[in-house]
C-alpha cells in the first residue's frame, strides 16, 4: 500500500478486524519509512449477476423478485416454502454457473414455469399467464389444452402396485364373476 503521508510503497499491518457489518476489512498500517500510521479498508469485488431483458436492458438479477412471482402464483395453494425456495435457488445457480454472467431473461422465466409445472399445475398457469403475456384468451386456452394434454398422458402410464406396511406388494385378483349353475341330479 502507497503511504498517503510519505507516498513510500512498504508499511507493516499493524492491527486488522472486520468492520461493523461484516462485508469487509479494517486494516491499520504502518509506514516502514516515516512511521506515520493510516487505516485502509478491504472489502469483495462483487460483480453482479445480470438478467437480459426481452428489450435488451439489463438488470441485475434479484432472488427477491423471482420469489414474489411464485408466492403471488402460489397464493392460497398448497405449495410448500421450502420448494419456492428451491426453484429460486436453482435460477441464481443457473446464472451464477453463466461464463458472463448474465442469462436471458426468457431462459430464466423458462427455468421457473418448468419446475412450476411439475409443483402445482394452477399456480403453473398463473404465472404463465403473467411471464408469456398472452395477447388474447385463445393463446391461454391453447396452454391449457397442451397442459391437459400432458396430464393425461402422465395418467396413462402403468402405474405401480401399492405396497403394504410389511413392504410385501398388494395385488388385486383379476374381477371375476361368480356364476351359480343349477344343480343338476
Amino acid at each position: 500500500m502507497k503511504c498517503p503521508f510519505c507516498g513510500h510503497l512498504e508499511d507493516k499491518v499493524v492491527d486488522s478486524r472486520e468492520a461493523k457489518i461484516g462485508d469487509m476489512i479494517r486494516r491499520r498500517r504502518e509506514c516502514v519509512k516515516c512511521g506515520r500510521r493510516f487505516t485502509t479498508y478491504e472489502r469483495i469485488d462483487e460483480i453482479p449477476y445480470m438478467v437480459v431483458k426481452k428489450d435488451g436492458r439489463r438488470e441485475k438479477f434479484e432472488r427477491q423478485k423471482i420469489l414474489a412471482g411464485l408466492l403471488r402464483a402460489c397464493e392460497k395453494r398448497p405449495v410448500p416454502m421450502s420448494k419456492l425456495e428451491q426453484i429460486v435457488n436453482d435460477a441464481e445457480a443457473y446464472v451464477a454457473e453463466s461464463p458472463v454472467r448474465e442469462r436471458p431473461s426468457a431462459e430464466l422465466g423458462e427455468l421457473v414455469m418448468n419446475q412450476l409445472r411439475k409443483l402445482d399445475k394452477v399456480a403453473y398457469v398463473r404465472f404463465a399467464s403473467v411471464y408469456l403475456d398472452f395477447k388474447d384468451v385463445r393463446e391461454f386456452m391453447d396452454e391449457l389444452k397442451d397442459l391437459l394434454k400432458s396430464k393425461e398422458r402422465t395418467d396413462l402410464l402403468p402405474r405401480k402396485p401399492a405396497a403394504t406396511p410389511h413392504g410385501l406388494v398388494q395385488t388385486k385378483p383379476p374381477n371375476v364373476r361368480k356364476v351359480s349353475k343349477p344343480i343338476r341330479s
